[in-house]
């Protein structure tokens, strides 16, 4: 079966991502000298425009590799690559849209005074969305158990890096236990994230997530949840320090994520929780979409 098209924008070409554009010197090749950030269109608006690129210019500083862009300048390649993908895939829904830059090419070694200048790939597809299945039962959770979360002294996971080593091997140790997700853990033995999102877990009516300190990406959706949308429906909402061991006082659990925003968790491992219409879950979610849609009708600038 061919795979799907994906639209790249690489240094300002448009090409299909199946055709290549980066020399074998990229150092987001060699060594994942890079970072990303993803967003994604609601009602055709890009959501989140400026936290996340203004996550992207912190990535950058900590990794010490300046940005060459403005944002206008990003946010015209950005339009440029949703226009080209609609055209060629005939998709006027919601879009997925994931900008990388690395820090460039040049001779091999790490020094990055060998880079000679950065680049960037965007890439677009259709927004990726929860199954029904998923929606109606939640997704399957497992707790890394050969793997910890690498801790913020070594490579601090608030930085949105290339290097996604840690998260691919904690969830490929999740699948070969047939769970849809991972629950890493930091050093402590605390609860982080999953591979790709962040977590949250339902007590007596009030939301827990684990703070920054656990070791987490300081989430775009999980910044709103805090700040905005669980305050929007009546819903108390708290940073805690949370271990396995709290999962048994645990009634829901949800993941976060800029693509699927608040998506249920029936199980991790062996402990169930509660998906379903009735749920706190599906308050968040609902009060998401509702912010979502205001959003969009606010920020026309940012159509695609």
């Amino acid at each position: 079966m061919a795979a799907p098209f994906i639209q790249a924008n690489t240094n300002g070409h448009l090409h299909s991502a199946a055709e290549p554009s980066l020399s074998p010197l990229n150092r987001g090749f060699l060594y994942g000298d890079a970072i990303y950030e993803v967003w994604r269109t609601y009602h055709g608006v890009v959501f989140g425009w400026e936290e996340h690129f203004a996550r992207l210019e912190r990535s950058a500083a900590a990794i010490h590799l300046a940005l060459p862009w403005t944002r206008a300048e990003m946010f015209a390649e950005i339009r440029r690559t949703v226009a080209a993908f609609r055209q060629a895939a005939g998709f006027e829904q919601e879009v997925y849209i994931r900008l990388q830059v690395s820090r460039g090419g040049g001779p091999i070694g790490l020094d990055v005074a060998l880079a000679d200048r950065a680049e960037f790939v965007l890439l677009v597809q259709p927004c990726p969305a929860n199954s029904a299945e998923v929606m109606r039962q939640g997704m399957r959770l497992s707790v890394a158990r050969s793997l910890r979360r690498n801790p913020i002294e070594s490579l601090n996971p608030a930085w949105k890096t290339g290097n996604y080593l840690n998260n691919i091997l904690g969830l490929r140790e999740a699948r070969a236990r047939g769970a849809d997700d991972v629950v890493m853990l930091n050093l402590r033995g605390e609860v982080t994230e999953a591979a790709t999102s962040n977590i949250a877990f339902v007590r007596d009516g009030e939301v827990l997530t684990p703070p920054l300190e656990a070791g987490i990406l300081e989430g775009i959706t999980r910044g709103l949840l805090l700040t905005a949308i669980a305050p929007a429906v009546g819903v108390k909402v708290r940073e805690l320090a949370l271990a396995p061991d709290d999962f048994a006082g645990m009634s829901e659990c949800f993941l976060l994520s800029s693509t699927k925003d608040v998506s249920p968790v029936g199980a991790i491992d062996d402990r169930a929780f509660a998906v379903g219409p009735e749920t706190v879950s599906a308050r968040l979610k609902s009060g998401f979409a509702d912010y979502a849609r205001a959003n969009a009708a606010s920020h026309p600038e940012l159509k695609v």
